[in-house]
């Protein structure tokens, strides 16, 4: 019941996210009309397509995708029709004749204004607005907040069933509750405009040409592209807030990065969305609540899939090469990670607590890592981190993206739960949920044989970088360096690409927009600083501030000075040192240095949380910057 109240919420919110607006018109073209005969049915039309085509794309494979797409298109003929006689009244005239009386019945008796054909007293008729409701279910692609990717993830792990369609169809039915309620008030709007203003014929076309506005952008994918960007931050915090506090995710917050590939596709249509894990295990939602239940009365954990190959690793690191074949008969956790990834960092206590614990008792942690970063390539760089972190358990290194495309995974950092048989059994993404990961390790080693299992919870105190964000104070989002995936970049004259400009810092950014100062040549991935007394400024709010950082190694951009030599920089807050302020990589005066490529804390505020601008010069060229991340 608890989920079903979730996903009805999470749909009524979709009415203040952008990606509603290409299908407003199509709605609103009902708006005046009788609501038992003309809204209803095409609210039902729309809630019925949206949660039939999410629950096969569920289960389905690439035939659901191109179906999908070919309704789409049909039903954006279908729409674009009937926005083109409300526009031009002719049109439906000539609409009338037998050949065509499809389109002529959707765009009259669906509107039930009878301008073509005198049908002035015929009132609107429940199939056809039910027929243009089927239609507008097809084109809505809402934007993937947290509640739709809970539900379609966990739609995603179960299949199609009744309680997966249910929970679709009451996200549906939220959002058209809160249209419904809008064209109640539009519709009275309407009514008063047309008595008052004589504008009926007026409205009328202007609805039919935003019903073809609406067409174009969702023709050009806009309601996926740049609507779903504009929405993370429109609703995404108060969805998180409602999951949170109904107990979707129970235990911690869990917080993953997505992969660059799936942060690209983030708004993609939810229709089509949920069968990407075809050849793989499907997703399930961090702290997923439908797979167990009370810890003392633990449910049978689902088969997601057989472990994939281990092969494809370019290197081992604390063992020879493992196969997925001589790992028959142990417990395997996968940790997919990245030395750099925040996510990863405040993670990795557990691991390696999990690791130590369950040794003895048959358990295999196997660390995957698949660099984020170029740097994270080197191998070199990657051996450091696993000694400076701690690491003793096999870490295969995933240079190529093999074993990440043989689980279809899309996050740092992620855990796979695979049982003695080689099976997949749970997984996981991002951080949090550690207590109900930790029981699923149990129950597999129990059900492999192992005797006197250990039933309590490690107790991880993490420290410095590795300490458990504040999730509650974060209001600020990683924010990329390099133009490929930056955003909020507030200098004036904005980004010059791959050629070295002096820049000029924002003087009041407002929060979450950042800016350089001096000289700087900004890649795809980072900015090298191309002279002494280059600066970043960043306005956020947070407890923690992280920076990844990196000497110039091998004179990429082709900067002067010594190639890898560290950097000296000094950090401000609000122009002052930051005192107390001062995170693990800082001194309280501000002073720090750059030695390798890695993420380095900067901020880490004691007390009460604000916002601050954030500034760090440093005072050698070379320096590469990479990505902000908070906690």
């Amino acid at each position: 019941m608890t989920l079903l109240i979730l996903a009805y919420l999470g749909g009524i919110l979709t009415i203040v996210s952008p990606c509603i607006l290409p299908v407003l018109p199509f709605v609103f073209s009902r708006a005046g009309q009788s609501f038992s005969r003309s809204v209803l049915p095409m609210l039902a039309g729309m809630v019925l397509m949206f949660a039939l085509v999410a629950t096969l794309a569920a289960v389905g494979g690439s035939w659901v995708v191109q179906a999908n797409q070919y309704g789409r298109w049909l039903a954006l003929a279908l729409v674009a029709l009937f926005g083109a006689t409300l526009l031009f009244p002719k049109l439906a005239e000539r609409l009338t004749h037998p050949l065509v009386s499809l389109g002529d019945r959707l765009s009259q008796s669906a509107r039930g204004d009878g301008t073509a054909a005198g049908n002035a007293a015929a009132g609107p008729r429940p199939g056809a607005s039910f027929l243009l409701g089927i239609a507008t279910g097809l084109l809505w692609a809402p934007c993937a907040g947290p509640i739709l990717g809970l539900v379609l993830t966990g739609a995603a792990l179960q299949g199609a069933s009744a309680g997966t369609t249910l929970l679709l169809i009451a996200y549906a039915a939220g959002a058209a509750t809160s249209l419904g309620l809008a064209l109640i008030v539009g519709g009275r709007v309407f009514s008063a405009m047309k008595r008052s203003l004589g504008a009926g014929e007026w409205i009328r076309r202007a609805l039919g040409g935003l019903m073809l506005a609406g067409v174009a952008a969702i023709a050009l994918g806009l309601d996926t592209g740049v609507l779903a960007q504009l929405s993370t931050a429109s609703t995404g915090s108060l969805e998180q807030k409602l999951v949170d506090q109904l107990g979707a995710r129970r235990h911690d917050t869990a917080v993953a990065k997505a992969s660059p590939a799936d942060q690209a596709n983030a708004g993609a249509n939810a229709n089509a969305n949920a069968n990407a894990n075809a050849n793989g295990p499907a997703p399930v939602a961090a702290g997923n609540a439908m797979l167990r239940t009370a810890a003392d009365a633990p449910a049978p954990l689902p088969v997601e899939g057989q472990l994939p190959s281990l092969d494809g690793a370019v290197q081992w690191l604390n063992s020879a090469p493992l196969t997925a074949q001589a790992l028959r008969g142990k417990v395997v956790l996968v940790d997919f990670w990245t030395y750099s990834c925040i996510n990863c960092l405040r993670t990795l206590p557990y691991v390696k607590a999990w690791a130590q614990k369950y040794r003895d008792q048959g358990l295999v942690v196997i660390g995957v890592h698949a660099p984020e970063f170029a740097f994270e390539r080197d191998i070199g760089n990657v051996k450091k981190a696993v000694h400076d972190l701690g690491v003793d358990y096999p870490v295969a290194i995933d240079n190529n993206y093999a074993i990440w495309r043989g689980f279809n995974n899309q996050y740092w950092p992620a855990h796979y739960f695979i049982d003695a048989q080689g099976r997949v059994r749970y997984h996981h993404f991002g951080e949090g949920n550690y207590a109900e990961s930790e029981r699923v390790i149990q129950q597999l080693l129990r059900e492999a044989g192992a005797k006197q299992v250990a039933s309590g919870i490690a107790d991880v105190q993490a420290t410095g970088v590795q300490q458990a964000a504040d999730m509650r104070d974060v209001r600020s989002p990683e924010t990329y360096v390099g133009y490929e995936r930056a955003d909020n970049f507030a200098s004036p004259g904005g980004v010059v690409r791959d050629q070295a400009n002096v820049y000029r810092a924002p003087s009041m950014p407002s929060l979450n927009h950042w800016g350089l100062a001096g000289g700087w040549r900004v890649g795809a991935q980072a900015a090298i600083a191309t002279q002494s007394g280059a600066g970043i400024v960043y306005r956020f709010h947070a407890r923690d501030l992280h920076l990844v950082l990196g000497p110039n190694v091998g004179g990429v951009g082709g900067v002067g000075g010594v190639s890898g030599k560290p950097v000296r920089f000094r950090v401000t807050l609000d122009g002052q040192a930051p005192g107390n302020a001062h995170g693990a990589d800082v001194a309280p005066d501000g002073t720090g240095t750059v030695t390798s490529q890695r993420l380095y804390q900067l901020v880490r505020q004691p007390g009460e949380v604000r916002d601050h601008t954030f500034a760090i010069e440093f005072l050698d060229p070379g320096v590469s910057a990479y990505a902000f991340t908070f906690g």
